[in-house]
């Protein structure tokens, strides 16, 4: 994983503290599904569809900060690891334009319909980032995502992850770029609804 990091910022020993420390966040043992096995699949994903993006460079930072403050607190986790890679990416020798993009990107991944028309950095994160959802672990995914939520009583879970879910389907397109939708939009459609037909039973 380093090597991928290395390959982005180069190999300084700031920068190589600063992938040990994302790596790390990346593997705390509260984590089940915004885990390292994720970042690793948001990078493959991102490495599908690069080709739309305006920043290729920026997507996969982005990439790497996205989840790496994790609490379970959707809109506060996004902003504190939003801020970590405006804390951190100086120390790397990444220009201050590209950090600011960094940042602007891990908080997208707040809420992906917020997304605004032809914006291609953000379309190419979001779009990996939601990969999984056309993707053979299905399953695997919402499972791993109701341990991360063990706090939560099961009715109140059950409201919640629903009323995520029918915000996903609300929209016309899951994935915004061209090649996403090819790859997963009609897989994802129909895992989407058959939780939600579950959830709602």
């Amino acid at each position: 994983m380093l090597e991928e990091w290395r390959a982005l910022v180069g190999g300084s020993r700031a920068g190589d503290a600063v992938g040990a420390e994302l790596v790390a966040r990346w593997s705390e043992p509260h984590r089940r599904y915004h885990d390292l096995d994720h970042l690793r699949a948001v990078l493959r994903a991102v490495g599908l569809i690069q080709e739309w993006a305006a920043d290729p460079v920026a997507v996969r930072l982005a990439a790497w900060f996205h989840d790496a403050v994790y609490d379970g607190r959707p809109g506060w986790d996004e902003e504190r690891s939003a801020q970590l890679a405006r804390s951190r990416l100086p120390r790397c020798g990444v220009p201050a334009r590209r950090v600011a993009e960094v940042s602007r990107l891990v908080r997208l991944t707040a809420a992906h319909d917020t997304l605004a028309e032809g914006d291609r950095d953000g379309a190419v994160l979001c779009d990996a980032d939601l990969a999984v959802l056309g993707g053979d672990g299905y399953a695997d995914y919402a499972a791993k995502i109701r341990q991360e939520y063990a706090h939560v009583p099961g009715e109140l879970f059950r409201r919640g992850r629903a009323q995520v879910l029918r915000r996903l389907l609300a929209v016309p397109r899951l994935y915004r770029t061209p090649p996403a939708r090819e790859l997963w939009e009609a897989r994802a459609r129909e895992a989407v609804s058959a939780e939600l037909a579950e959830l709602e039973r």
